[in-house]
């Protein structure tokens, strides 16, 4: 280990900036690369690692920026700075600079200019990843842009159908139904707002029938309707809402008529008469309650080392949200 008495000024700020960003102090971090990039405004691993601290603060301008001269200041394609600067222009909607760095990374992307927009596969979006980590499926619509899949909990800030900016290396691995795997990335920013907007409903059902008729349903202005009864087990989504029920010991029986739904629809209008059309086609169903919040997405603390897989943190607790 260097003794810190022998090294230099230099060499013990960036020990401070690179200890900074390693416990998730980003504010302390670019203020110490910052003052190094004065003293060797060339140093190409300084400018990396600012642009990189920057893209966790997402600050996206002053991310691309030192990501750029970071390349420009290397004799080959660095992928890694390549790649923040692929997310940082795709964040600021400079798409002739997203495309020119994807291709700088080797990745095939459809022809032509503005966003890209193509199929990149099904993927597991880990939201506000600084937060409680809810996740969700969502499909790629582009190296770094993902519509999102899945109903999220209102408490999320995030609806059906949002696109997202998501970081560029996974943090771990989610099961699929049919016993594959996707790859699970933890969600930057939302870039555009769906017109779906997230309904909690109660309903009341006889059989796992009447579900399934439920979630085939179809009708204008009604985007997917998702059973979250099994799904969310950390609190009594009932309880969240002042939902009147009663807790019964279901552990023995094979189906719990009181039903939890997540509904991304663009009115409650459409929720109602959705709900209304189910319960008169059969008996034995009933709707007990149709509530909507709109609350707004968290902001990340500082002193949190939020982007870090899932390996990184055991000790971390997470919720699974409702695509769980």
């Amino acid at each position: 280990m260097t003794d810190p008495q022998t090294l230099t000024d230099d060499e013990a700020l960036e020990a401070r900036a690179y200890e900074a960003f390693d416990r998730g102090d980003l504010a302390e971090a670019s203020r110490h690369f910052g003052e190094l990039l004065k003293r060797q405004p060339d140093a190409r691993h300084l400018h990396y690692m600012q642009g990189l601290t920057h893209k966790y603060l997402r600050d996206w301008p002053t991310s691309l920026e030192h990501n750029l001269r970071a390349q420009a200041l290397s004799d080959e394609v660095n992928e890694s700075s390549a790649w923040n600067a692929g997310i940082a222009a795709t964040a600021l909607g400079d798409w002739a600079q997203a495309r020119a760095q994807w291709r700088a990374c080797g990745i095939r992307i459809p022809e032509g200019e503005g966003p890209i927009d193509g199929d990149f596969g099904l993927v597991s979006i880990r939201l506000n990843p600084w937060g409680d980590g809810e996740t969700v499926f969502a499909r790629r619509i582009d190296v770094v842009r993902a519509r999102l899949l899945n109903v999220p909990l209102p408490e999320s800030g995030h609806r059906l159908f949002d696109i997202v900016l998501h970081d560029g290396a996974s943090t771990g691995q989610r099961q699929l139904s049919d016993g594959g795997t996707v790859n699970v990335f933890n969600a930057l920013a939302r870039l555009e707002p769906s017109d779906f907007r997230t309904f909690v409903a109660f309903v009341s059902c006889d059989s796992p029938d009447d579900m399934e008729a439920l979630s085939a349903a179809t009708l204008p202005g009604i985007g997917y309707v998702e059973d979250w009864t099994a799904s969310i087990t950390h609190y009594c989504l009932r309880c969240s809402y002042g939902a009147p029920h009663r807790h019964e010991d279901q552990a023995d029986e094979d189906w719990s008529p009181d039903r939890n739904l997540g509904i991304g629809a663009q009115s409650r209008a459409a929720v109602v008469r959705l709900l209304q059309d189910w319960a008169r086609a059969a008996p034995g169903r009933s709707v007990e309650g149709i509530e909507e919040r709109e609350v707004e997405a968290s902001e990340p603390a500082d002193g949190h080392v939020w982007w870090r897989g899932a390996e990184d943190d055991e000790d971390e607790d997470e919720d699974e949200g409702p695509g769980s």
